[in-house]
């Protein structure tokens, strides 16, 4: 694929350039002063495979890099032919429009849309990236034929530590599963590699992205809790552990993240040695190492077999999945161990809340030995395949809890769930 630029002339590039770094601020408040929704279950997004009106034709664009920081100028490459094209830049998460389509993003514009006309494969265009919040952004692309496609990308913050939370956002594990061009082990497991740079499939929604990841992000911008929002790239150019730990308190894993680099395994570890919080609100982290060569990943193995367990980080780890066919409950075991954790909740041991299942993570002989059973979803699937859900904490004062099925991040919106994320986050920040 061509990424020879197309230039606007200099009056479009002028107005798309002022257009994109207008804050859109009136939709933003318009948004965040409507009344919340009800509760979303989870079960209502079953985890599944998009079917073929998911897989309509798009407008095809992508951007070369997972996360960029305010004001900085990002490239959009067009990856297809469209006519009569728009472009629309919308934050993900302060928009309460339900999203029941795994092809479809709302979000709050904070552009206008700007006029780009037609676009061919390798066309590329400037954007300005505003001083918006950080967070995860789409640029919504609408084709006068009536296709439509997203681009994401991360904003991420100007400087490391504006917050001291961090949330990170799997990139690496979106590309792993992006089956564009059966360009993913997923698609042949003798393939061992994937582009980073290609949009994804489902109009360029990445995979799962309103079951795994939306929900949380509803959950920071609807209740104001504010964080600087990384990719894996960001903690992959993260100098050193000790730097992450200087800026941050508590880093937050809300999605799948089931692929990091070596380098990002390393500064996550020596954070937490040096008393950096961490929670995990999925399942299957930190399971497979891949390296990274320009804009291809490189399937490596799983992290267990390398010498390096990730229950000893996590706590739990990778125990099974049954592609989505069962879920239930978790239920609460040893409440008063952590009392904080289950306050406003209403919940007690032998208690049951939200649901959960599709892969689950168990201890191991390479857990911390202080790690302490908080819930379980007893044999899900199978005798003795139970879900658990841990947390345990070190002699330096870090606190670490992992949730252990896919995934409390999405039930946050529920709630009790939504409370127990809620002092996690007060706690350990």
């Amino acid at each position: 694929m061509s990424t020879a630029t197309a230039h606007l002339s200099r009056g479009a590039a002028r107005r798309l350039l002022i257009a994109l770094t207008a804050a859109g601020l009136a939709g933003l408040l318009l948004s965040l002063s409507s009344p919340r929704p009800a509760p979303i279950d989870p079960e209502q997004l079953e985890g599944r495979a998009p079917t073929t009106t998911e897989l309509e034709p798009a407008v095809q664009a992508a951007f070369p890099h997972a996360s960029y920081a305010p004001e900085a100028l990002a490239q959009l490459t067009f990856f297809g032919s469209a006519p009569g094209v728009t472009l629309q830049i919308l934050r993900s998460g302060p928009e309460f429009h339900p999203t029941k389509a795994y092809d479809t993003v709302y979000g709050v514009p904070v552009t206008k849309p700007i006029w780009v006309g037609a676009v061919r494969p390798g066309r590329s265009l400037s954007v300005r990236v505003g001083r918006w919040p950080s967070g995860v952004y789409f640029a919504r692309l609408q084709a006068s034929d009536s296709r439509i496609g997203f681009a994401p990308f991360v904003l991420r913050p100007q400087r490391l530590g504006e917050h001291r939370i961090a949330v990170v956002l799997p990139t690496l594990t979106w590309q792993a599963y992006n089956l564009r061009d059966g360009d993913s082990w997923y698609a042949d497991w003798s393939h061992k590699t994937a582009s980073l740079f290609r949009p994804y499939l489902s109009r360029g929604i990445p995979y799962n992205f309103r079951v795994y990841d939306l929900p949380f992000l509803h959950w920071l911008a609807w209740y104001h809790h504010g964080a600087d929002v990384l990719s894996d790239a960001d903690l992959q150019s993260v100098s050193s552990g000790a730097a992450l730990r200087k800026a941050y308190r508590l880093i937050v894993f809300p999605g799948h993240h089931e692929y990091v680099t070596a380098h990002e395994y390393d500064v996550v570890q020596k954070f937490r040695d040096l008393g950096g919080n961490l929670i995990f609100l999925s399942a299957n982290d930190f399971f497979r190492r891949a390296d990274i060569t320009g804009t291809r990943m490189h399937l490596i193995g799983c992290w267990r077999d390398l010498g390096r367990p990730e229950a000893a980080l996590i706590g739990i780890q990778y125990l099974a999945n049954d592609d989505g066919q069962h879920r239930g409950p978790w239920v609460v075991e040893h409440a008063e161990s952590l009392p904080w954790l289950f306050d406003g909740t209403g919940l007690d041991d032998g208690a049951s809340f939200a649901s959960a299942g599709i892969e689950i993570d168990h201890t191991a002989a390479t857990s911390p030995k202080n790690v302490t059973v908080l819930a379980e979803i007893p044999n899900l699937l199978g005798q003795g395949k139970t879900a658990q859900m841990t947390y345990y904490h070190t002699a330096r004062g870090a606190h670490v809890f992992a949730a252990g099925a896919f995934t409390l991040a999405g039930s946050v919106l529920q709630p009790g769930p939504g409370r127990m994320v809620t002092n996690l986050w007060q706690q350990l920040s």
